[in-house]
């Protein structure tokens, strides 16, 4: 008879009696290096940070979303899972309040990232020694935006500041110039200029003058110059000023409620409604779920198919 052969131990450690014991071994691997890596000082020491980020950001945002999905006017968790408050958004034409503030972010970017581009140019590169401009751009934040938007309202009213001196002067009528929707991208213009001013002018501050003058010394034009060097360089400025002032006014609220007086209603009003005089907390948390939803559908898809060299025509 022939001699009974060895196993070889590559049967032996793929065997069935093998697993467990591997996966036992992955198992106390990972525990170790977990039990590690808390005891690091840098872990330890950011875990109250991380108890206040948790407790100040993820618990209200988990409290909207469980919320969303309550039977409407209820104040507890203690009932059955529903989606009446998503068919109620469909329903009652509050697709209409998204689709105002989308439009309104939108051509509020639209119109700072023109504003800001010359200003935040010579804050930069012409007047980056003089702290007098970037002063008067600053002083005006430490106002109440409430207080600001008055002071709009006393200038444009009837009878106001502007209308008044016209009629002065000129002897002119001007027309109703509040509660309209200009009015009110004036208004957010305003308010959210320095949160597309200041990223804008940090990103071109990191343009080098060298670039620019062997851009010039070449032959280049100055659209070549602009289109090529600058605003290739100075895009992660304009892109977070741009990302910054459109999430801002999407949840905007102030600026339609003084300047529009309401002759548009932006989702944020409808937020507000429904958590304060309609008492239905569950419809207030779905409209903020689904805002919070079309905001990272809409930025993250923007940064995740953005291509500089397709936006620039670039070969």
């Amino acid at each position: 008879m022939n001699a009974q052969s060895p196993v070889s131990p590559s049967k032996t450690s793929s065997s069935p009696e093998s697993l467990p014991e591997r996966r036992k071994f992955k198992l106390m691997t990972f525990a170790r290096n977990l039990i590690l890596w808390f005891k690091q000082p840098g872990v330890i020491l950011s875990l109250p940070a991380l108890f206040v980020f948790i407790a100040g950001f993820v618990g209200p945002l988990v409290l909207v979303v469980l919320y969303s999905f309550m039977p409407p006017r209820t104040f507890s968790f203690n009932q059955l899972p529903t989606l009446d408050n998503f068919a109620t958004i469909l329903q009652d034409g509050y697709y209409l309040s998204y689709a105002w503030s989308i439009g309104l972010a939108l051509v509020t970017t639209l119109i700072l990232l023109a504003i800001c581009w010359p200003v935040a140019y010579g804050l930069s590169k012409v007047f980056k020694r003089s702290m007098i401009i970037t002063l008067l751009l600053v002083l005006p934040l430490f106002v109440s935006e409430n207080v600001r938007l008055f002071g709009w309202v006393l200038t444009l009213l009837n009878h106001g500041v502007l209308d008044g001196t016209v009629r002065t002067l000129f002897g002119w009528e001007l027309p109703d110039l509040l509660y309209n929707v200009p009015v009110t991208v004036l208004g957010m213009v305003y308010i959210y200029l320095p949160f597309m001013l200041f990223p804008m002018s940090l990103g071109i501050s990191m343009v080098p003058d060298t670039c620019r003058e062997a851009a010039f010394d070449m032959g280049a034009t100055r659209w070549q110059v602009f289109k090529e060097v600058e605003l290739p360089l100075a895009m992660p400025g304009i892109m977070i000023g741009s990302l910054l002032t459109f999430v801002l006014v999407l949840g905007s609220i102030s600026e339609a409620k003084i300047l529009g007086g309401q002759s548009i209603i932006m989702i944020s009003h409808d937020i507000e409604t429904a958590f304060t005089y309609a008492q239905n907390w569950p419809l207030g948390s779905a409209l903020s779920t689904l805002l919070i939803l079309i905001t990272a559908v809409l930025v993250i898809g923007l940064l995740s198919r953005l291509n500089l060299d397709n936006l620039l025509s670039r070969k």
